[in-house]
C-alpha cells in the first residue's frame, strides 16, 4: 500500500526531470526497498529513475527487480546505459542474464563493455551449465604473500569497490598460483603487527574446487566445511575465480526443485513455473505420463493373465488395492528417502549393502504391521480363516518388495551414472504394482491350492 501511494509523487519527479530529489529517491532507503517502491511503475519509468543512482547502487537496486522486468530491461533499454550497468554487476550475474536475451543484442551489449569485464563474462560463458566454473565470480580478494599487513590493507581498500564479497582473502604467487587462504578478521587482527607478512598468517590448508565441477558436488563441499565461498582452480592451480554462498543457495534451491519435479515423474523445468509456455508444461508431463500410462497398461495385462484366479476365488479381487498400494506406498517412501539422502550427500553408492539391508529390516517391521491392520477384514472377507491369510502373508511381501526396490533402484540409476531421481514415485509404484499382482496370485495358489 505504501509503495502505491508514493508512486504518484515519483511519476511527478520523472515528470519535472527532478534529478536532486529522484538521487534521494534512489539512496535513501535499502536498495529492496527502493525496488519494491518502484513496482507499480512501467518498465521505462523505473529504468529512468535508477539511472540518478550512481553505478554502484544502481545495479544494487537492478538486483532486486523481478527476474522478467531485468531481462525486458536488458532487451530494450538504451544499449550503452545496459553496458554500463552489466559493468557493475558480477560477472556471474550478468552472465545469467544475458543468457536470457537475444543472441545479436547480447553480442551488441559485449561490444560496449570494457574489456577486461567482457573478457570475464566470454570466459564464464564458455563453462558448461551447471558446473563450478558457470556459477563462479572472477571478482575475489586476491593479495601477492609478500606484502606486509599494512600494505595488504591498502591494496584491499582499493579493490574493495568492486568486490562482490570479501569475506575470504586469497593468497596469490607472482604467476597467480593460489599459496592460501585468510579472513577478514585474521588481517585485521594483525593491525597491531604492521610488518608482519601475509605469508606468516595465511593458513595454507586450502579447499578447492574445479571449473568442471559438478555444481550440486560444489554445495555439498561449501554444506560440509560450513564455507562461506570457495577457490575455483584449474589443473595447475592458478586462481580462476571463487564460488560464494548466495550462490551456492540457489544452486541447492535449483536442484531440490529438479529432484521434487522428477520424484513427481516431470521433467525438470528450464524456467519458472508461472513462466514455462503451456504446451511445454503439458509436454514436459505428458511425455513421462505415458510411459507411466505403458506401465499400468502392463498391471491391466498381469490381471488379464490370472483372470482365472480371480474368477476361481472372487473376493481375492477385493483386497487387489490394498495389495498394490502396500507396495508401491512403502517402495515411493523407500525411493523418496533415498534420493533426499544421496542429494544431501548422507549416503553414496558405495553404501548399497548398509542402505539395502536398513530398508529391508524396516520393510519387514512395516509388512508385519500392515499385515496385522489386514487381517481382520481379511477374515470377514475371505470364506475362512485359512484362506484370510493369503491378504497378510502378501502384504508382508509386496511391503517387503516395495523397501527393496525403492532403496536398491535410485542406487542402480546412480551407478549408471543417471539422476537417481529418475527413479521417481510413479516409477517405483508401477513395478510393484505388477509385482504385488504376481505375488498375490502366487500366494493364493499355495495356500488355497
Amino acid at each position: 500500500m505504501i509503495n502505491t501511494l508514493f508512486l504518484p509523487e515519483l511519476r511527478e519527479m520523472l515528470a519535472e526531470g527532478n534529478a536532486e530529489e529522484l538521487s534521494e529517491f534512489c539512496t535513501a532507503l535499502h536498495p529492496a526497498r527502493t525496488a519494491e517502491f518502484m513496482e507499480g511503475l512501467e518498465r521505462s519509468e523505473a529504468w529512468r529513475v535508477i539511472q540518478h543512482a550512481e553505478q554502484g547502487l544502481r545495479a544494487e537496486i537492478f538486483s532486486y527487480f523481478g527476474h522478467d522486468r531485468q531481462l525486458e530491461m536488458l532487451e530494450q533499454e538504451d544499449e550503452t546505459q545496459v553496458a554500463q550497468l552489466l559493468n557493475a554487476i558480477p560477472a556471474d550475474d550478468a552472465v545469467d542474464l544475458l543468457s536470457g536475451i537475444g543472441e545479436e543484442r547480447v553480442k551488441r551489449l559485449l561490444s560496449l563493455v570494457p574489456t577486461a569485464d567482457r573478457r570475464d563474462i566470454m570466459r564464464l560463458q564458455s563453462f558448461e551449465e551447471g558446473t563450478a566454473g558457470s556459477i563462479m565470480t572472477t571478482e575475489a580478494a586476491c593479495i601477492d604473500e609478500k606484502l606486509t599487513v599494512r600494505e595488504a590493507l591498502d591494496q584491499l581498500s582499493r579493490q574493495a569497490e568492486k568486490l562482490e564479497t570479501i569475506y575470504y582473502i586469497y593468497v596469490l604467487d607472482e604467476t597467480k598460483h593460489l599459496r592460501g587462504v585468510l579472513s577478514t578478521r585474521m588481517l585485521v587482527s594483525a593491525i597491531g603487527k604492521p610488518d608482519t607478512t601475509v605469508g606468516e598468517l595465511m593458513d595454507t590448508d586450502i579447499v578447492t574446487v574445479h571449473p568442471d565441477d559438478d555444481q550440486q558436488q560444489v554445495a555439498q563441499i561449501v554444506a560440509k566445511y560450513d564455507l562461506l565461498a570457495i577457490p575455483v582452480v584449474d589443473e595447475q592451480r592458478h586462481m580462476l575465480g571463487i564460488i560464494t554462498h548466495d550462490d551456492v543457495i540457489d544452486v541447492v534451491l535449483e536442484e531440490a526443485t529438479e529432484d521434487v519435479q522428477r520424484i513427481a515423474a516431470v521433467d525438470p523445468l528450464e524456467d519458472s513455473y508461472i513462466r514455462t509456455a503451456i504446451l511445454t508444461l503439458a509436454w514436459k508431463r505428458g511425455m513421462w505420463l505415458g510411459i507411466l500410462f505403458v506401465g499400468a497398461l502392463l498391471t491391466a495385462f498381469a490381471l488379464r493373465y490370472y483372470e482365472g484366479d480371480f474368477e476361481a476365488y472372487g473376493w481375492l479381487v477385493l483386497f487387489i488395492p490394498l495389495v498394490i498400494g502396500s507396495g508401491g506406498n512403502s517402495g515411493a517412501q523407500s525411493s523418496t528417502l533415498i534420493i533426499a539422502a544421496m542429494a544431501t550427500g548422507d549416503v553414496k553408492v558405495t553404501d548399497w549393502f548398509k542402505i539395502v539391508t536398513r530398508e529391508l529390516a524396516t520393510g519387514w517391521l512395516l509388512g508385519l504391521f500392515l499385515a496385522a491392520l489386514s487381517f481382520v477384514p481379511a477374515v470377514l472377507l475371505a470364506p475362512d480363516q485359512w484362506a484370510a491369510l493369503v491378504v497378510p502373508a502378501t502384504i508382508l511381501l509386496v511391503v517387503l518388495c516395495g523397501t527393496f526396490s525403492g532403496s536398491a533402484l535410485p542406487l542402480v540409476f546412480s551407478r549408471l551414472g543417471w539422476d537417481p531421481a529418475l527413479m521417481s514415485n510413479p516409477f517405483v509404484a508401477g513395478i510393484n504394482d505388477i509385482l504385488g499382482i504376481v505375488i498375490y496370485v502366487a500366494i493364493a495358489r499355495l495356500i488355497l491350492g
